[in-house]
C-alpha cells in the first residue's frame, strides 16, 4: 500500500537536509525560566539602585550611576528577549548577553585598574562583586543557554539560527 502522504516522516526521524532544520528549542522553557527570573530580579535591583542614586546623589558619581542604569536596561531587555523566545527574541537576548558580558568585564577591569573612575560602585564594578559576582556569571549562563537551545540541522552538526 502506498503512503498517502509521502512527505510525512516518523516522529522520531531526523531531518534529512539542512532545510529541514527543526525549530530552535524555546529559551523560555525549562532552565530558561530560572534564567529569566534571575534577569528580572537583577533588572529590579539595578533599576531601583540606579534610580535612587540618580535621584539623590547624581552629582557625586554620574558615570557610575548611569552605568548602573544601562545595566538595568540591558537586564530588562535580555529578560524580554529570553521570555519571547522565537527568532527575534533570541537575537535580542544574544545581543544583550554579549553587551552585558563585555560591559561587566570592561567595567570590572577599569574599576580595579583606576578606582578613581568610579567613585561609587556600579552593578558591574569589581566584576559584580557587590552582587556576589552574579553579574559576571549571568551573561555567560545566558549565552550558554542560547547556544544549548539553538536550531539543529539534519547534517549531524549543530548550526546557529541563520540571520
Amino acid at each position: 500500500m502506498v503512503d498517502p502522504q509521502p512527505s510525512r516522516r516518523a516522529p522520531d526521524a531526523k531531518p534529512t537536509h539542512a532545510t529541514d532544520a527543526g525549530p530552535a528549542r524555546a529559551t523560555n522553557a525549562g532552565p530558561g525560566r530560572l534564567l529569566i527570573a534571575v534577569y528580572i530580579l537583577f533588572a529590579i535591583a539595578a533599576t531601583s539602585r540606579a534610580g535612587l542614586q540618580i535621584a539623590t546623589k547624581f552629582d557625586e558619581a554620574p558615570v557610575a550611576y548611569l552605568l548602573s542604569a544601562v545595566a538595568a536596561l540591558i537586564y530588562i531587555v535580555a529578560a524580554v528577549g529570553l521570555a519571547r523566545a522565537g527568532h527575534t527574541g533570541r537575537r535580542v537576548a544574544l545581543a544583550c548577553c554579549s553587551v552585558e558580558l563585555a560591559g561587566v568585564v570592561g567595567v570590572g577591569v577599569l574599576s580595579l585598574v583606576d578606582a578613581e573612575l568610579f567613585p561609587d560602585e556600579t552593578v558591574w564594578s569589581g566584576f559584580g562583586s557587590g552582587y556576589g559576582y552574579i553579574p559576571l556569571v549571568l551573561p555567560v549562563l545566558g549565552l550558554l543557554w542560547l547556544w544549548r537551545t539553538r536550531t539543529r540541522t539534519g547534517s549531524g552538526t549543530d548550526a546557529p539560527i541563520a540571520a
